[in-house]
Order: structure tokens, then C-alpha cells, then sequence
């Protein structure tokens, strides 16, 4: 059977991997799969259009109906099918790839992110080509739907105390990448009355302004305009807007760690304890917290979708990832970018300057890294790695996590590029990079092998 789905969806080069035939049969499968209505978005990438009508053919052929909801973040989406009796959703965009990548991504009825089970009956439907074909009088339609956008914002506005933000008279300085968070988070600021002054928010599926991932490379801008107009905060999205990265009131860049940290501290505090949950790649600086506070933290595989089904198993307070992917479960479970902005304004607004609360994030410094590594290549080199590291301790949650005596590093492959991450975390700068190098060397070695 043909795999289809990583981590985050379908993912290719547009006109390559990623064409008009495959993404017309992927939504061929998808609508027999779902069976009813289907809400589509897309990103701002150029390829987006096409792609979109592409899989909307597929699903209408197979006698599902299709709406239409335009350019959209994907928790916008995704909050639209979790309140609109959809059967599901289907997501255009390959969030902070470059932008001649595109992809797939479905939704479950509840506006979660579709579990591994159910992409794995739409991926036997493909490869076995078993499409519905229902008679020429029993194709599904398409309807173009409106106002998704300001219902999408009107929730987040009322889910935080928004006088108490409005109070504070807060400025900011947002940046959307040119990417779909431009049709909403400006819009959220303005709601919340927050002073706003934008940086690439006009969305342009190039990326011209800077790549889409919100690295510190790639928000040298925001991180001036921050610094030279004194605001309290500077906020960024990735392509599809379901990430936030925030830089200080210093001017200084945030790392998704301590961001996650102040949120989940904030949280726990307002629950009395709880349970946080989060990928094994995230650094120890939130469970020292969380801790701090009377919560505790529950580790998992990389990836929202399992962060997200945990949380709603045992009743999580909050959850989230290192890359700027927070999760609210009063909201939606999801990662949700403009879920966090407005959250982490309410938090400024009652508790003071963000660089002020990252002083109770304990200092980690954290090594990132990754390997070219063909696909077919991950499961032996990952099964390497664990053999050469079976003397010390090791987590094998998700791929494997070595514990050094000052830091650890964890090894696995990426469930979306051909390629292999090496998240390590140290003490300081120095540590991080020694078992950044340590594992680097060995899985280096692989590869050449």
C-alpha cells in the first residue's frame, strides 16, 4: 500500500511529485473516504488554486460535496469544521516549506488533525483505486462559503480577557510571512485593540519578504522594527499560521521552548495544577516549570496531531510543541497561531513585559540541526543509531533520545522532508553543541555507509 501521508500531510515540489493528476486522486480518495461535506482552504502559495481545484474535482467526483472557504490559516479551518457539521476538511499548504512545495493535509469531523488510522483507509483507497463512482446525477458540488475568517477571530477575541488587553494599550509589530495569517491576525489585533504595524502582511505566495519558517535568520526585520519602535511585543507566523514566535520587548528573539514555557506556566497556574503535554524534542526548561507550579508533564512522539489526541485523552490543561505550535483544548485542539497571540497579549497585559516573565525559564540553550536522508534510507539509519547508542540512557518515545551527563540529543527522522533531525539541549551554548557534534558524527557516518 502507498504511503501517502507524514507527519503533517502529503508534501512534494509543485509539477513534480506533487501535480494536478496525483492531487486530483488523493481527492478522489478523500471524498469516497468522507462520504459528505468537505470544507478546503489553502494557504497563500501560488500552486494553491490549482491544487485546491484539483482535489475539489476528486471529491465532487466521487459524490461528496465540497466547501469552498478561499485563503485561510489551517486552525481556521479546522474551527470551521469542528462547528460546522462538516464530515472533514482538507487543508492546502505545506506550512513552512518553501514555496515550491504544497501539500495535503485532512481534518477529522471534530477539527482535529486526521489520525494516523483513518489516513491509512484513505491511502488503501488510492492505491487500490477503489473510488466511489456514483452516476453522472450524483457528482457532489462545490459552494464557495464566506465569513469563516471573522467567526474564526470572534471566538479567539472572546476566549481571552480582551478589556483587560485593550486596557494596556499595548503596540506590536506582526509578521505573516505573506502568508494566509494575513487575512486574519491583523484583524484579531485590531479586535483586542492592539496597536499593530505589519510586516509582510500581504499574502504573496513567493514569500518575498523572508522564507516562511520563523527562524532568528529569518525575522532579522521583525526583530529591528521591534527594537526601533519600542513595542511590547513582535509576533510571527509560518506560512499556514498555526505557529507563533514571539520576540521580547527587548528586541530579543524568543525561542518556541520559553514561549511554550510562560504559556504553560500561566496555565497551570490558572488550573491549580494540571497536566501539560509535548513532544520529546522540547526542551526540560518547561517540565522544570510546569513542576514549579503543581502540574506535571506527559511526553510524546513529534508531531500536534498525537500531541493533541493525548491532551484530549487524560484532560490536558495545555499542550504544545518547540516550534511555536500551541495548543488550547478550550478552544480547539490544535496548534493555533492566533490562539496564542491573543493569549500571550492577555498574559503581558495582566502579568507585565514578556522579557520580564521569561526570567522564571530556566537558561537551556538548544543545538538544531538536520541531514540530508533519503526516505528509504530513515528506518536502518534510525535502527543504527539506537544499536550504536544501546549502552547509555535512551527514550524511544520518538526515534532516539541519548542523555549525556550535562544534555541530551534526540536523533529521528523528519516525518515530512527527506531528511534527519538532531535536536540537542545543553546546560549552555558550548554543551548543546558537543552532543549536537556527537550525534552529527554517527549519524553522519550512517549516511555515508
Amino acid at each position: 500500500m502507498t504511503r501517502l501521508f507524514g507527519t503533517n500531510g502529503v508534501r512534494g515540489i509543485v509539477n513534480q511529485d506533487m501535480s494536478v493528476e496525483f492531487a486530483l486522486e488523493v481527492g478522489r480518495a478523500i471524498g469516497t473516504f468522507m462520504g459528505g461535506r468537505v470544507a478546503i482552504a489553502t494557504d497563500s502559495r501560488t500552486s494553491g488554486d490549482m491544487l485546491r481545484s484539483a482535489v475539489s474535482a476528486g471529491i465532487v467526483s466521487a459524490g461528496s460535496d465540497v466547501l469552498d472557504l478561499g485563503m485561510l490559516p489551517t486552525p481556521a479551518l479546522q474551527y470551521y469544521v469542528k462547528n460546522s457539521g462538516a464530515k472533514g476538511g482538507v487543508m492546502i499548504t505545506a506550512s513552512h516549506n518553501p514555496p515550491e512545495f504544497n501539500g495535503i493535509k485532512c481534518v477529522d469531523h471534530d477539527g482535529t488533525e486526521m489520525p494516523r488510522r483513518k489516513e491509512e483507509v484513505i491511502e488503501r483507497i488510492y492505491s487500490e483505486r477503489d473510488f466511489a463512482l456514483p452516476a453522472w446525477n450524483a457528482v457532489g458540488r462545490i459552494a464557495r462559503m464566506d465569513g469563516v475568517a471573522s467567526s474564526y477571530t470572534n471566538a479567539i477575541r472572546r476566549a481571552v480577557d480582551r478589556f483587560k488587553v485593550q486596557e494596556a494599550g499595548l503596540t506590536v509589530v506582526l509578521d505573516c510571512a505573506n502568508g494566509a495569517g494575513s487575512i486574519t491576525s491583523p484583524g484579531l489585533l485590531e479586535a483586542l485593540g492592539v496597536r499593530a504595524i505589519t510586516l509582510n502582511c500581504n499574502p504573496q505566495g513567493t514569500f518575498p519578504g523572508h522564507p516562511s519558517e520563523p527562524t532568528p535568520e529569518n525575522l532579522r526585520d521583525l526583530v529591528a522594527a521591534v527594537k526601533a519602535t519600542g513595542a511590547a511585543l513582535g509576533i510571527a507566523h509560518d506560512g499556514d499560521a498555526d505557529r507563533a514566535i514571539f520576540v521580547d520587548d527587548k528586541g530579543t528573539y524568543v525561542p518556541g521552548d520559553q514561549s511554550l514555557t510562560v504559556v504553560a506556566s500561566h496555565i497551570v497556574q490558572e488550573h491549580g495544577g494540571g497536566t501539560v503535554v509535548t513532544p520529546v524534542s522540547t526542551s526540560s526548561c518547561l517540565e522544570e516549570v510546569v513542576r514549579r507550579h503543581n502540574g506535571q508533564v506527559i511526553y510524546t512522539k513529534v508531531g500536534a496531531p498525537t500531541v493533541a489526541r493525548r491532551m484530549m485523552e487524560i484532560g490536558a490543561v495545555f499542550g504544545g510543541e518547540e516550534n511555536g505550535g500551541l495548543i488550547f483544548p478550550e478552544h480547539q485542539y490544535c496548534r493555533d497561531a492566533a490562539m496564542a497571540i491573543a493569549k500571550m497579549l492577555e498574559i503581558i497585559a495582566l502579568k507585565g513585559p514578556l522579557s520580564e516573565l521569561l526570567k522564571e525559564v530556566p537558561c537551556r540553550s538548544l543545538d538544531k540541526r538536520k541531514l540530508p536522508c533519503p526516505d528509504d534510507k530513515k528506518a536502518w539509519v534510525l535502527e543504527q543509531v539506537e544499536a550504536y547508542f544501546a549502552d547509555r540512557r535512551t527514550d524511544l518515545t520518538d526515534g532516539v533520545k541519548v542523555y549525556f551527563e550535562e544534555g541530551w540529543s534526540l536523533m529521528r527522522p523528519s516525518g515530512t522532508e527527506p531528511i534527519f533531525r538532531i535536536y540537542s539541549e545543553g546546560k549552555d551554548e558550548a554543551t548543546a553543541k558537543r552532543c549536537g557534534d556527537e550525534c552529527e558524527k554517527v549519524v553522519r557516518e550512517l549516511l555515508e555507509e
